[in-house]
């Protein structure tokens, strides 16, 4: 497992060479678990941009929603889904504490499912002034929940 500068560091990294938000934050998490990068960064493509450029949940959150499903995610509909909606309410809840929203439009100043919005969000260059914190945020809070998850021995059995 890389450690968390790391992690960040990666994930900056995708960010600047044109990889969305989601891509950015599970290809760095699918890298630091050893998990199939190229798959995660496929299933995140949709949700960059607050999913599809929507404004919705920001990017960086879906896609630690998704690192956390790939690695709690359930291959059988008799696991739990709690195993993994504990750590994704816990990212929810420490994220929005940090950035005051998980909703991408927020987070931005722009809605940028609109042509003034996305006008805005590109001549201010937010995806560098601000998105960039925002992926390595997720990055970092993610990998502080699941070390402190994994340590945790008290997962949930029924």
């Amino acid at each position: 497992m890389k450690t968390v500068e790391e992690a960040k560091e990666l994930a900056l990294t995708n960010f600047s060479s044109e990889y969305n938000c989601a891509e950015s934050v599970v290809g760095a998490i699918a890298k630091a678990y050893g998990k199939d990068i190229d798959l995660a960064m496929k299933i995140a493509t949709g949700f960059g941009g607050g999913v599809s450029r929507q404004g919705r949940d920001c990017g960086a959150v879906s896609g630690a929603v998704i690192g956390f499903g790939l690695l709690h995610g359930r291959t059988n509909s008799e696991e739990l889904r709690a195993n993994t909606y504990r750590p994704v309410t816990m990212f929810y809840e420490q994220f929005r504490k940090r950035f005051g929203s998980v909703v991408c439009k927020d987070l931005c100043g722009c809605d940028i499912s609109t042509k003034e919005g996305l006008a805005k969000f590109r001549d201010g260059h937010v995806h560098k002034n601000l998105c960039s914190n925002f992926v390595s945020g997720a990055v970092e809070i993610f990998m502080n929940i699941e070390k402190k998850y994994i340590e945790n021995t008290d997962h949930c059995t029924s």
